[in-house]
């Protein structure tokens, strides 16, 4: 049963371990420039000189696929800290002070939540000029209702507990209360959201990107590259294959490694 619990979290966790390894070598070292053109190589299949092929402009595939996997996790990481900050003032101020502001607050966070969450993306990047910024503020809009409800959902059950109660009637104030008695004890949950907050990010990353509405050329990402390859699945599938795989992988693996802290935390609430 544990190895059954645990296989979600491994499988996840060896997927954005090889993502993360990527994205490292990539600070350091790339075959070739990302932008580096070559039209005497274009659509070159798979070889010893470009393990991944080329594209339509002759640019090195590998080398726009590494760094397309640096965009990627700087889009989620930033984008999901966004959306942790915000949910945890909204969760926060709703499960602890209660009353009005938790319905205004839950109220607003439903209204958000009506929107279909690609379609919130394309409103917000499409106000502005599209480009990296916007597309982050986009996607850390969209993950706030995930975090708040979570937050408030774990301040609810643990507010009103004898150890929080012990630590009021010590005199602990409300800092204390929230982030030394009661913070601690919904981490695994935060934790849990973010890499599966992570996962949507990327692929929402990519859907806008695809679009034309993310990350502008010539800068890679995954997303716009499948935009690019998919005018010569015939010719070159090397092309379109490639980031398709790494963006499956990067949203499985988030969302394996979220399920696999779920898992591990409930196990764990059980005494199991």
């Amino acid at each position: 049963m544990r190895i059954n619990k645990s296989f979600s979290l491994v499988l996840g966790s060896l997927f954005v371990g090889l993502l993360l390894v990527i994205m490292i070598i990539n600070l350091f070292y790339t075959p070739y420039g990302e932008n580096v053109m070559s039209i005497t190589e274009r659509l070159q299949a798979p070889g010893s000189a470009h393990w991944l092929g080329t594209d339509n402009f002759g640019r090195d595939v590998l080398s726009r696929i590494m760094v397309g996997a640096q965009t990627a996790f700087l889009v989620g990481s930033i984008s999901v800290a966004i959306g942790l900050t915000c949910g945890f003032i909204v969760g926060t101020l709703a499960g602890y002070v209660g009353g009005w502001v938790d319905e205004l607050l839950m109220r607003a966070t439903d209204a958000l939540l009506a929107f279909p969450g690609i379609l919130l993306a394309l409103l917000l990047v499409s106000i502005f000029k599209p480009n990296m910024f916007q597309t982050i503020i986009a996607i850390g809009v969209l993950s706030v209702p995930a975090f708040a409800r979570v937050i408030r959902s774990g301040v609810l059950q643990h507010r009103e507990a004898d150890y929080v109660r012990a630590a009021r009637g010590i005199g602990a104030g409300h800092f204390n209360v929230i982030f030394i008695q009661i913070l601690p004890n919904i981490i695994s949950s935060i934790i849990t959201t973010a890499a599966l907050s992570f996962s949507t990010a990327i692929l929402v990353e990519a859907a806008l990107s695809y679009l034309g509405l993310g990350v502008q050329p010539p800068d890679p990402s995954w997303g716009r590259m499948l935009n690019e390859a998919q005018g010569y699945l015939n010719k070159a599938p090397w092309y379109a294959l490639a980031p398709g795989l790494l963006i499956t992988l990067s949203v499985l693996g988030f969302n394996l490694l979220g399920d696999g802290i779920r898992d591990l935390r409930d196990n764990v609430n059980r005494g199991g």
